[in-house]
């Protein structure tokens, strides 16, 4: 429950700061940094040859003296593009706020006015020859009439003595009245600096450069409507791209309205039927293409000393614009530190034609909220009942569906989906669960490990460390099986042996018994000296108990038995062992005194299972079980040795020597198994001559069997020593 709760909580967190309520420091500078991620990932890398990048570069810089150059220069320029390369359309990335004036008119003026102004041949001349100098007209007059894009910026202070306005400002796309009585949040600005007017006026438009920066400085979006004043101005790509395709107008689009909304922000904006999909703010994710250079550039001054085919740009956009590093035209961008301001027009212009541009529209916040809420009621309630394999599978296929289905909304359907509050959910709810698995879980684990590391075979240890619900310390009431060996005439041996032989002989046999009663899911009880006490179906419950005891009980007495040539060669004596086994309610749990507590059984069943171990030697039998032992396990053969009353015990209990699985009896087994049956009925209703009829044939085929000489002598006995008429055939045994 705690870590359902935490899960939650965390869940609770994310939620409101999707929503708002909460800023969760660096959270929005990873969402940009996974934007960025994804562009990288699929920029297309490759050279959109519709647009072509007139570089004021370093070269031309060069040839033909600092910028800003002649209009002359510039109007040549245009020709150049227009008349010889056949240039669809030009756009200017930068601005032309200042007159030229490098043709000397200034100068030619000012001494009309002083030296010269008393020659009238002086002011003739000069009349005649301005409009040759007037460079700025001349810029202008190219202009005119062609498909040329004008660049501008707008500025914005908040002090309104540094507010400043310079040049003339093309018309705005849309008026006050286009967006009355709506809260779009556009960018607005109070200041801009933009061309001369003739420049202006003369031109095909104009549209704004001026950089939308997020907070870490990086252009990832170019704002399509800004406002000043009353007007609304369109970005310099959105102008160019409605040149070219000769759209007149934009026409924005709002999403339709429901009874549930209110939400009146432009969704997108039209340019004929390409759609520009834009943010609350009217600002369009760029679609870069790839690094700088994604666009082909023609150096400026190749243009203007025609070193280009003539028709080269036929059909072109154009634009002009700078990547000389003294000119400060480079932006920080998701796809490098240092990247052409050009390149950011150009990136926009060919997603606008390419209809690829991604969309980040409003309803992103009700799909992350449901993703988040998803994410945190599967993960948090699955994850605590997993163990840590599945658990950590779990959490690796929502993570993937999650990246996956988020990278496909990107590339197939150009939907920007927020990635990294999903991902980091994912994450701590996992590490959440580890945690706890590691400094909680660990702990009972080797709680676990300690108390029954010594008891029960690593695999059941491990079981309990999975499910340690199922195991319990509490005394409590089971039916099981118990089994007790020891070593026959250990006393004689032990004498016979030095202390430190006598240690390694019994670590062995200690060793090898526990490792067959382990390997069969027993519990090792207690080690009494020579003597071994486990027992089955505790502290993990075993159906199979009683299988299991007899299972290993049959298997210690074959290791045992191959064991003996190893010991010989060691110099220690042949061992024999007895087993004793009984199944029956005990009382199982953690038990003893203050001082020293184990995990053992106690009750009559578990008496019972010793005294049947030491009956062992009396009937010269390996294995003895009690009769709810026989009951129990109908697939396994037994003989029937007697029914008897052990010291401490008033009622009989039949006892019984395991010869193995019932389908590996041969049929001389059978035989010897069915004559024994027949001497025990003829014993137990005192007809002794046809018992020892019967047994007299079995001890010429097995003349050492004990347990045959055992009831030869008790017959023998009874026929000169009759017992009452009303005896049941139970022998009673009166020491342990």
């Amino acid at each position: 429950m705690i870590r359902i709760g935490l899960a939650l909580a965390i869940t609770l967190l994310l939620t409101m700061n999707v929503v708002g309520f909460l800023e969760i420091p660096y959270l929005h500078q990873l969402e940009q940094l996974a934007y960025d991620t994804r562009v990288r990932l699929t920029m297309q890398h490759s050279i959109d040859q519709r647009i072509v990048i007139v570089d004021i570069d370093e070269k031309s810089l060069a040839e033909e003296g600092r910028w800003p150059w002649g209009r002359d220069r510039l109007a040549l320029m245009l020709d150049r593009l227009f008349d010889d390369y056949g240039a669809a359309v030009i756009g200017f990335d930068v601005v032309f706020a200042e007159r030229d004036e490098s043709s000397g008119i200034k100068v030619l003026k000012e001494l009309e006015k002083k030296e010269l102004r008393q020659v009238p041949e002086y002011r003739a001349a000069l009349a005649r020859i301005a409009p040759q100098l007037d460079r700025d007209a001349l810029f202008a007059k190219k202009l005119a009439g062609r498909p040329v894009i004008l660049g501008y910026y707008f500025t914005s202070n908040t002090d309104p003595s540094k507010i400043r306005t310079s040049g003339e400002l093309p018309d705005p796309q849309f008026g006050d009245a286009a967006f009355k009585g709506l809260d779009v949040p556009f960018e607005n600005f109070n200041g801009f600096g933009a061309n001369l007017s003739e420049l202006q006026l003369s031109a095909a438009g104009g549209g704004h450069f001026t950089p939308l920066l997020d907070r870490d400085g990086v252009v990832r979006r170019v704002p399509m409507l800004v406002r000043y004043d009353h007007g609304f101005y369109e970005a310099l790509a959105l102008t160019v791209a409605r040149t070219y395709l000769k759209v007149p107008r934009v026409r924005p689009v709002f999403p339709k309205e429901t009874a549930s909304s209110d939400y009146r922000a432009i969704e997108r904006l039209m340019l004929g039927n390409r759609a520009i999909p834009v943010d609350k703010n009217v600002a369009a994710l760029v679609p870069y293409r790839g690094r700088a250079g994604s666009f082909r550039y023609v150096s400026a001054v190749d243009v203007l000393k025609n070193k280009l085919k003539v028709g080269e740009l036929a059909g072109k956009i154009v634009l002009v614009g700078t990547t000389a590093p003294g000119l400060h035209d480079l932006r920080a961008t998701p796809v490098a530190n240092e990247y052409p301001g050009v390149e950011v027009h150009a990136n926009m212009i060919a997603g606008i034609l390419d209809q690829n541009i991604k969309d980040r529209p409003a309803y992103v916040l009700a799909v992350e909220l449901v993703l988040l809420a998803l994410i945190g009621l599967v993960l948090g309630i699955a994850l605590p009942l997993l163990n840590p394999i599945k658990a950590s599978l779990l959490t690796l296929t929502t993570l993937t569906l999650t990246v996956s289905g988020n990278l496909a909304a990107w590339q197939y359907a150009n939907l920007v989906l927020p990635l990294v509050s999903s991902i980091l959910l994912i994450l701590l709810i996992f590490g959440i669960n580890m945690s706890h698995g590691f400094f909680v879980e660990s702990r009972a684990k080797r709680q676990i490990a300690g108390l029954f590391g010594q008891y029960i075979p690593p695999e059941l240890v491990e079981e309990l460390n999975r499910h340690p619900e199922l195991c319990s310390m509490e005394g409590e009431s089971r039916e099981l099986t118990v089994l007790f060996s020891d070593i026959r005439d250990f006393t004689s041996i032990a004498e016979s042996m030095p202390p430190q032989e006598l240690s390694k002989l019994i670590n062995f046999h200690l060793t090898a018994m526990t490792e067959v009663i382990q390997k069969h899911r027993g519990t090792i009880d207690k080690y009494i000296g020579d003597a071994i006490m486990a027992f089955w179906g505790a502290p993990l419950s075993d159906s199979e108990h009683a299988a299991h005891a007899l299972e290993a009980a049959l298997e210690m007495q074959t290791v045992l038995k191959d064991l003996t040539p190893l010991a010989h060669s060691l110099g220690w004596p042949p061992l024999r062992m007895g087993i004793g086994l009984n199944t029956g309610a005990m009382v199982v749990g953690n038990m003893g005194s203050q001082f020293r507590r184990a995990y053992t059984v106690m009750g009559d069943a578990v008496n019972l299972a010793s005294r049947v171990e030491s009956l062992t030697k009396d009937y010269g039998v390996e294995i003895i079980v009690g009769e709810t032992v026989q009951a129990a396990l109908p697939n396994f053969a037994f003989r029937e040795l007697d029914r008897v009353k052990v010291k401490g015990k008033d009622q009989p209990v039949s006892i019984y020597e395991p010869l193995g699985r019932a389908d590996q009896v041969d049929a001389a087994q059978q035989r010897e198994l069915a004559l024994f049956s027949e001497v025990l009925k003829h014993y137990r209703a005192q007809r002794w001559n046809e018992a020892l009829q019967i047994l007299d044939d079995l001890l010429r085929e097995h003349p050492d069997t004990k347990l045959y000489q055992l009831y030869l002598e008790r017959i023998r006995y009874f026929s000169a020593n009759p017992p009452p008429t009303d005896w049941d055939g139970v022998f009673s045994f009166k020491t342990k």
